[in-house]
């Protein structure tokens, strides 16, 4: 497929040259603040991408899930993996030394000794195998509070023979979307200080604590100028979505740091009186924020949903004839969980379609 006007649709689009402009961005900040850059890969769900983000810098990948890590990046060859959420339970487990023993500098995150010893039991099993482990800290979601419970747990880690505490996670959920940006900076600033200080006090035992990982899209300035941390893990920023764009930046209402690359392209399919229906739904976009997918470059159109595969358009507003056949792209409203409707991206530049990645991660939720 050469041109973008044979896509079938509805589907999932990225506009090549705001992406790459927007893995340009992210990596000269960091790289220009000497940190690391681990972005997380729950967000795009795809090893081309991962590939070019580390062509572009990055240490590695951070994934949500046992399942993005091994199933699908170490297996298409993504080393520097970081799981952020806990292991939990003995299948998991077993799965996780598979991990461990076809890519060893995989890190996992722990925030209860308990786990850590099931950890350590079941790599006892496998004569060479020692797990990297990261300490997750509290920020409102998973976690061990900063502070002392926080060494208390290095310390613990410490004492077993298969395993080895390596940092600590830092990931406030919340201060990405906190608005306005002085807030955010407030909120996130805080939440770092805390970790910093926890890492301080870890290397005052005597325990090394290399890593300090954290931060989103929404703080990477913020957070790349504390001292103390060491990488940033943010995810949307090499795609964008409506509700990044309304969290506000230092000088505007407006969050502009990275432009929107990610769209889903529609079809209109039918045109009743006033209206233009599209073939994307409920199953091409993610529902879970309170707004509706948004028109490119048509702000006199309004979406609203009409079931699970088609989009009704108001066109009384309209300034120009929309016909039947027309493509429309929207700005979905949370680019995390719509591409994980879709199989694959459509890479274009300009009107030419220069790759299909597929989104091998889809569905591996587990």
């Amino acid at each position: 497929m050469a041109h973008a006007a044979d896509i079938p649709t509805p589907a999932l689009v990225v506009d090549l040259d705001r992406f790459e402009r927007n893995v340009a961005t992210m990596a000269a900040v960091l790289r220009a603040r000497g940190k690391a850059f681990r972005p997380h890969a729950k967000t795009h769900k795809c090893p081309e991408i991962a590939r070019r983000l580390i062509a572009a810098g990055a240490v590695g990948a951070c994934v949500a899930r046992l399942s993005e890590a091994g199933e699908v990046f170490a297996a298409h060859g993504i080393r520097g993996l970081l799981i952020t959420t806990p292991v939990i339970g003995a299948t998991k487990i077993q799965r996780a030394l598979q991990l461990a023993i076809a890519a060893p500098d995989t890190i996992f995150i722990v925030d209860h000794e308990a786990n850590v010893r099931d950890l350590d039991a079941a790599a006892a099993a496998h004569p060479g195998v020692v797990l990297n482990l990261a300490i997750d800290l509290f920020f409102g979601r998973t976690g061990i509070p900063p502070g002392e419970p926080a060494v208390a747990l290095a310390r613990a880690i410490t004492r077993y023979a298969r395993v080895q505490f390596v940092g600590l996670q830092s990931y406030d959920g919340q201060a990405a979307h906190t608005a306005p940006f002085t807030a955010r900076e407030v909120r996130s600033t805080g939440s770092l200080a805390r970790a910093v200080d926890t890492r301080r006090m870890i290397e005052a035992t005597g325990i090394a604590c290399p890593l300090v990982t954290g931060g989103s899209t929404g703080t990477y300035r913020i957070d790349s100028a504390i001292d103390g941390v060491t990488e940033i893990q943010p995810g949307s920023f090499v795609f964008m979505d409506l509700e990044y764009g309304q969290i506000g930046g230092p000088d505007s209402a407006d969050y502009h740091d990275f432009e929107q690359s990610l769209h889903v392209l529609s079809t209109v399919i039918s045109r009743p009186p006033g209206l233009a229906v599209v073939d994307a739904g409920f199953k091409a976009f993610s529902t879970d924020r309170p707004f509706p997918p948004a028109p490119v470059d048509m702000p006199d159109l309004t979406y609203a949903w009409a079931g699970d595969e088609h989009g009704r358009l108001d066109l009384s507003q309209s300034t120009r004839e929309v016909r039947v056949g027309d493509r429309i792209a929207f700005v979905p409203p949370h680019c995390d969980p719509t591409v994980n409707l879709y199989d694959q991206i459509y890479a274009v530049r300009g009107d030419r379609v220069e790759g299909v990645w597929p989104i091998a991660a889809r569905g591996k939720s587990q």
